[in-house]
Formats: C-alpha cells, sequence, structure tokens
C-alpha cells in the first residue's frame, strides 16, 4: 500500500472540517492527541504550507522551542521530532514500545524519529517521547 501525503493544496487551509474530512476514520485519534497536547506544555499548533514538501504541515511549539511537526496521510497522521546524535541516545532509554525507537536515515546532523498514528495506536509511549524532546536543552 502506498502512502499518499494529503493537505496538498496550498489555497485551502486545514481547519478542522478539513481536517476531518481527509482523516476520516483517524479524526478521533487526532482529536485525542490534540486534547492532550496542553498537559504536555505545548501551547501553540501552527499550520503553515511548505513550498519545498508542497504540502501543510502543523509546527508545534513548547515555549520557542519546535518539539514536532504534524502531517497527515492517508489513513494516519505521522508526528515528526528531530534529534541530534547525542539527544538521540535518550530515546534508547525511554519505556517505550521498541519499535518507536527507530531513526529514519537521514544526511545531516539532524536524525528524524517518526512515529504514524492511526485510530488504533496506543498514545501513551508517543507522548512519553514528546515529554523527553520537550525537556531537551
Amino acid at each position: 500500500m502506498e502512502k499518499i501525503q494529503l493537505l496538498r493544496d496550498p489555497s485551502v487551509f486545514p481547519s478542522d472540517e478539513v481536517l476531518a474530512e481527509a482523516m476520516r476514520d483517524t479524526y478521533p485519534a487526532y482529536t485525542k492527541f490534540k486534547k492532550r497536547l496542553p498537559e504536555y506544555g505545548i501551547e501553540a499548533e501552527e499550520w503553515r504550507y511548505y513550498n519545498d514538501g508542497k504540502s501543510w504541515l502543523s509546527k508545534n511549539v513548547h515555549k520557542k522551542k519546535t518539539v514536532f511537526w504534524l502531517s497527515v496521510w492517508d489513513g494516519f497522521f505521522k508526528v515528526t521530532m528531530f534529534f541530534t546524535e547525542k539527544t538521540c541516545d535518550g530515546i534508547f532509554g525511554l519505556p517505550i514500545a521498541q519499535e518507536l525507537k527507530t531513526f529514519e536515515k537521514m544526511g545531516g546532523k539532524l536524525k528524524p524519529l517518526i512515529i504514524n498514528v492511526n485510530s488504533g495506536t496506543d498514545q501513551d509511549d508517543l507522548f512519553k517521547v514528546i515529554e523527553y524532546k520537550r525537556d531537551l536543552k
């Protein structure tokens, strides 16, 4: 099954109605996720269209620090966090599912950790990673 990124039209802002239509069965998982964010100090969700990737992304911050990026795909949404070589080691010590401790291969100094979330995903481990990222200096 090919993974298809949604929200590609720069003229259509991802309002709650647009997100609900795009996410369909995954939208309840997204709203559950979004409701928990204030507990972790994630104060701002900023949707912006990025020309380099030709899609809408949500930048989520704590104070002035970007904690994660969110993108919408067919059947799930992705939460992406970037770590340095030094800080990614802390992920391996977290009490989370082993399959979440996999970093994507990319050039450069930052290593992306991408977690796909759908309606059946247990979000507790995801929030442990968000909390770890938020607390990094």
